[in-house]
Parts: structure tokens; sequence; C-alpha cells
């Protein structure tokens, strides 16, 4: 399954729209929020796809029963531009364990060479039959997502997968739906292209730099 968030109207597009623009973007605290606030909404959707169970809740006048959610999460998020997507997640989750993956790609200076991913570094639970949910605010190549979830997958199968993603490449989606065919994809947005960079087009440029500032 892939759902794509701006293929619906809904004030979720307002963030992603923001989160674009070169103007408003400049804002880190702006940009910082939105990406959280699409975490929001992108958390609320998704858990609609969960397993609920009935509960009876006592009341100070009596009983009332509801649907809750009925599994084990996980949230793993990327770091660093992760975080304030994660951060949204976790609002909504907030009984969720959390998984942080050390992970970025090997920069090339010659144009068209592979890209390459370095992981470095991974605080995280066991997984086993739980459902796990892949917080990554920009999915161009797919390959820094794929490397993710193989080493998660170290500390045992999960139930149900689950890869979200701000931003998304035509190219990085086919990428992963080989690799992961059984997992749901959730998006923002998807872009049809990646320059030679392998950056996505028109994307948004660099998630963790207009969080946090450039890197050096």
């Amino acid at each position: 399954m892939v759902y794509i968030f701006n293929d619906h109207s809904s004030v979720a597009n307002h963030a992603i729209a923001e989160m674009r623009d070169i103007d408003i973007q400049q804002d880190r605290a702006k940009f910082r929020t939105n990406l959280k606030k699409l975490g929001w909404f992108m958390a609320y959707e998704l858990s609609k796809k969960l397993d609920f169970a009935k509960k009876e809740i006592k009341t100070p006048l009596g009983t009332s029963e509801i649907s809750l959610i009925n599994e084990e999460i996980v949230l793993a998020t990327i770091l660093r531009a992760g975080l304030p997507f994660y951060q949204g997640f976790i609002e909504v989750f907030d009984k969720a364990q959390s998984a942080f993956i050390g992970a970025y790609r090997a920069e090339s200076e010659n144009e068209g060479e592979e890209i390459f991913i370095n992981m470095e570094y991974m605080a995280s639970p066991l997984v086993e039959d739980k459902t796990l949910i892949i917080i990554d605010p920009m999915l161009a190549t797919g390959k820094s997502l794929i490397k993710s979830y193989e080493s998660l997958i170290q500390r045992g199968k999960p139930h149900c997968t689950h890869l979200v993603a701000a931003i998304a490449s035509k190219p990085g989606v086919e990428y992963v739906k080989q690799k992961l065919p059984d997992s749901n994809i959730w998006l923002g947005a998807l872009d049809d292209t990646l320059n030679k960079q392998s950056y996505i087009v028109p994307g948004l440029g660099d998630a963790g730099d207009l969080s946090f500032g450039e890197k050096i």
C-alpha cells in the first residue's frame, strides 16, 4: 500500500507547501514546526490501519467501552533530519518504544557514481512481532531506509512495517517496493525525479540543514 497525502485535499498540504517554500523555509523554527505537524497528521492517518481492541473504561458515573490500539509500536528515525518529524509521531503514539539510527550518504566528488550509505550508530529495542514505523523526512534513493530496516530486523522480525517520508522520489519508492514489497508506504508528497547528486527534484532541499543549520 502506498498512501500519498497531497493527492488528497487536507490541512496537511499547508505544512508541505510551507516546507517547500524557499522563503518560508529559511525560518528554521517554522520548518521544524511544519515537519512536526506533518508527523502528527501522518501518524493519525496511519493509526487507522492498526489493530484495535475494545476496552471498558470506568468513569465516575459508570462505564464506557472504547476501541484502543492493541499493538506494540516501535518508532525508528534516522538522525539528524528525522528528529522533528519523529517528534510529531511520538506525540501521537506516546506509548511507543523508539529506535535511533545514524546513517548518512557517502558523498562522491564524481557525478554519476553509486551512492553508498554509512551507518555508524543505532540504539533500538527488540522489534520481534511489533509494529515497526520507520520515519525519514526524505526518501531519495531509498538506500538509507533499506539499510536501516536491515539493521533493525537483526533485533527480530516485525509483525508489520510502515515506512514514512515527508517527500519521496518515484525511483526511491520503486526501489523500496522491490526490497520490501509487503511494507506500507506513507508519503507527504511524491516527486518525479532525482538530480545527478541523487537529491529529490523539486523536493525541498536538505531537511537536516533546514532544521538545524548547515553541516560542515
